[in-house]
């Protein structure tokens, strides 16, 4: 891919994620009052685009339920402000082993193993703009745990979201992520020019040096559309070198608790200083209708009640 600056840059906020955030800070939410309030006030600070998973309301834990997922998509919708709906699709693979001598059975705890079309249901239900596409298999931080995307699972996958008209967001965690992710449009289970999330410093996958984003950047095909991030305090950094290297910009509490060393941030400041680091490196920040002709989108209107 030639390195170039992109001059019309989308933000994504990664609004509350999947991991054990939820007691580490209270700005991050968890009732699909609190996700979609959050999403819609990074909207008004300059996100074009809010990714979002859901939690449950009491606990916090991450969660794969419709009902949760239709009340953050119709609270979105409705409000004031025009964004472009992003939601998960990487619930539903956790495996969890046993100990290294008897890896068998799976633990019951943190395991979560379920079928392509329930993994897909909500986005069916919801019919979002976009929805990720985990495209690969890889350990994570934890001793035991897998993340679960065989080939078979992302073909149908895949297959599913572009019968639905909803475009994947292909999630890269390391560059055979990016090698299947070519394949499976070669193979006609997802459309071309194809969207790419390039998802550095997440244990153990890429790593957040710029050695390896520059290796990633330069497996995304000419033609298809990058945005990307790194965890914690690089995530500022990631904004700035995504743009240099021609691509676009995601922060958000998912990846990142902090706007400063010592305080905790909310998702609306995120993007605020994203926007603010885009614009002062001469570069514009798009809005949502502007992402929705580049991309090829269609918005939905809200469902009648």
């Amino acid at each position: 891919m030639p390195l170039e600056m992109n001059r019309e840059v989308f933000i994504t906020c990664a609004v509350t994620g999947s991991g054990g955030t939820q007691d580490r800070s209270p700005h991050v939410p968890r009732s699909p009052k609190q996700i979609a309030e959050s999403a819609i006030a990074a909207a008004k600070a300059g996100a074009a685009v809010v990714h979002c998973h859901v939690r449950d309301p009491e606990t916090g834990a991450p969660s794969r339920r419709l009902d949760l997922y239709r009340e953050v998509t119709d609270r979105i919708r409705d409000a004031e402000v025009d964004v472009v709906l992003n939601l998960t699709a990487g619930m539903g693979g956790d495996m969890i082993f046993g100990d290294v001598e008897n890896p068998l059975p799976l633990r019951e705890k943190g395991t979560d193993m379920v079928g392509a079309t329930e993994r897909v249901a909500h986005v069916a239900e919801c019919l979002p703009e976009i929805c990720t596409l985990d495209c690969g298999t890889m350990n994570f931080a934890e001793a035991d745990y897998v993340m679960t995307n065989t080939p078979g699972m992302l073909t149908a996958m895949g297959r599913m979201m572009t019968e639905l008209g909803v475009k994947p967001e292909i999630e890269a965690f390391d560059t055979g992520h990016l090698w299947y992710a070519k394949q499976l449009v070669k193979d006609g289970v997802l459309d071309g020019p194809a969207l790419v999330q390039l998802c550095m410093g997440v244990p153990w996958g890429a790593p957040d040096d710029l050695n390896t984003f520059m290796a990633m950047v330069n497996n995304v095909p000419d033609d298809w559309t990058f945005s990307a991030f790194s965890l914690g305090r690089n995530q500022m950094a990631y904004a700035a070198a995504s743009v240099l290297a021609g691509g676009n910009v995601r922060v958000g509490l998912e990846d990142n608790l902090w706007l400063d060393k010592g305080v905790l941030a909310e998702n609306w400041q995120l993007v605020e200083r994203a926007a603010g680091i885009v614009s002062n490196m001469g570069a514009r920040v798009i809005g949502p209708q502007e992402v929705r002709e580049k991309l090829g989108l269609v918005k939905r209107a809200p469902v009648a009640k």
